[in-house]
């Protein structure tokens, strides 16, 4: 049943080419052509683009907790049992239970948090469109195809969704008050991917839901519960800035003789964007690794990555710090040129992104160390808060040294896995055997 999935042109580095490619394609959808719209965004919204980045932030978090790290565990699984139906079936239908009954815990928070925290009541509705929109994500059975290693088949369709959704904000978004068309245009088009994505499933790959036990999905939560310790920890240092910056920023300044929106919130939003989709760009290399390292432990294959990719990104980052005001002016308006200072203290964090994520679950899970991975992320998150502590009581908080925390942090998490790899280089060599358990 899966037998394309053995061979193409009879290599496996080709498969794992293929799917990487794939996998970009899938993300570019996401993330670029979101990025397409966000000049358009910032011109048509103004200041009130700072508060579309902290719902799309907050609901980060829900979108992690909903998610619970099965896009690892049951990635994973997946992988390691390609072959049994059966046991997939049980994959999806136990992966899919668990994320029902996480999203309706997360709305019953969410509308609790609206009603107790003074700014966020009066975008109750805001919210709440964007928790739709972030669940229909989370509900997208992705690890059935990265686990299989067979991207390309949703690939296609969900590009034509995305079109659908930018092709929407171009159309509808017209004026500040016009900002939920956002939320309900990705919602839709997100749930649409995931019905797509199904019926894909069950028609081609003969995987579909079925019967399960409870013992089935309660499997699944727990081994999903590590990593989603890890992704958890990550959030806090990745997500967590723009939302801090909300709390402390007011809302209003003084503009001559009016009050109107406080812009610093846009500034970092702006920023972060660029850096999200930097991001994005350098995840499918490490996501397509990921199962791949796990069935093939081809530490070659890393090496040659990193040392081809690696400098192209320095040189480039080095080239964007140099004319980020400019950079940031030309993008998003005229109004942005202060956008570029927040986006040179992030440039770092771009620099050692890829071999931190490779040097994460792809690298660590084949020496039999995936636990150390989600330390080390716990160990950034944990060095993050205290960053933010100490620019908190001496009064520093402020989107430059939130950027700079930021960097600081992948840096730390980067150091931790190198030390790790190092102290365990041994299982490097290619007689040496993990246990599968």
């Amino acid at each position: 049943m899966f037998s394309k999935l053995k061979n193409l042109k009879g290599k496996k580095e080709g498969v794992l080419a293929w799917n990487t490619l794939m996998l970009y394609v899938l993300t570019f959808s996401n993330q670029f052509l979101g990025l397409l719209v966000v000049p358009y965004e910032t011109r048509v919204l103004a200041a009130s683009f700072g508060d579309l980045g902290v719902a799309s932030k907050i609901m980060v978090f829900f979108e992690l907790f909903i998610g619970f790290g099965f896009l690892l565990s049951a990635t994973e699984e997946v992988s390691k049992n390609r072959q049994d139906a059966q046991r997939l079936n049980v994959v999806l239908t136990s992966v899919t239970l668990c994320k029902l009954m996480l999203a309706a815990l997360s709305l019953g928070i969410l509308l609790i948090l609206c009603s107790v925290i003074p700014k966020w009541r009066g975008r109750t509705v805001f919210y709440t469109l964007f928790f739709l929109s972030s669940t229909f994500t989370t509900l997208l059975p992705d690890f059935l195809y990265r686990g299989l290693e067979k991207m390309s088949a949703i690939t296609i369709r969900a590009v034509c969704i995305r079109l659908f959704t930018t092709l929407g904000i171009f159309l509808f978004l017209k004026k500040p008050e016009d900002i939920w068309v956002i939320p309900v245009l990705t919602a839709v088009g997100n749930l649409g991917a995931v019905f797509i994505c199904l019926y894909d499933a069950r028609k081609r790959l003969h995987v579909r839901f079925c019967k399960v036990r409870l013992s089935d999905v309660w499997q699944r939560m727990r081994q999903a519960s590590t990593f989603f310790v890890s992704r958890i920890a990550t959030t806090v240092y990745s997500s967590m800035n723009l939302i801090i910056l909300d709390s402390v920023e007011p809302e209003l300044i003084p503009k001559g003789l009016e009050m109107v929106k406080n812009p610093v919130r846009s500034y970092y939003n702006a920023s972060d964007k660029l850096m999200d989709t930097g991001k994005q760009a350098l995840q499918p290399i490490s996501d397509s690794l990921y199962p791949y390292m796990v069935n093939h432990r081809d530490y070659r294959l890393v090496k040659k990555v990193l040392l081809i990719l690696e400098p192209i990104i320095f040189v480039f980052c080095a080239g964007i710090f140099a004319i980020a005001p400019q950079f940031c002016e030309f993008v998003f308006g005229a109004a942005y040129t202060s956008a570029g200072m927040a986006l040179r203290v992030m440039l770092p964090a771009a620099v050692v992104l890829l071999p931190s994520y490779i040097c994460g679950f792809p690298m660590l899970s084949s020496m039999g160390l995936a636990k150390h991975a989600n330390y080390s992320t716990i160990f950034g998150s944990a060095i993050h808060m205290i960053v933010l502590a100490i620019l908190y009581l001496t009064g520093n908080m402020n989107m430059m040294t939130l950027g700079a925390a930021m960097s600081f942090t992948e840096t730390v998490i980067l150091c931790y896995r190198l030390a790790v790899i190092w102290r365990y280089r041994d299982r490097l060599k290619e007689d040496y055997h993990v246990d599968a358990s």
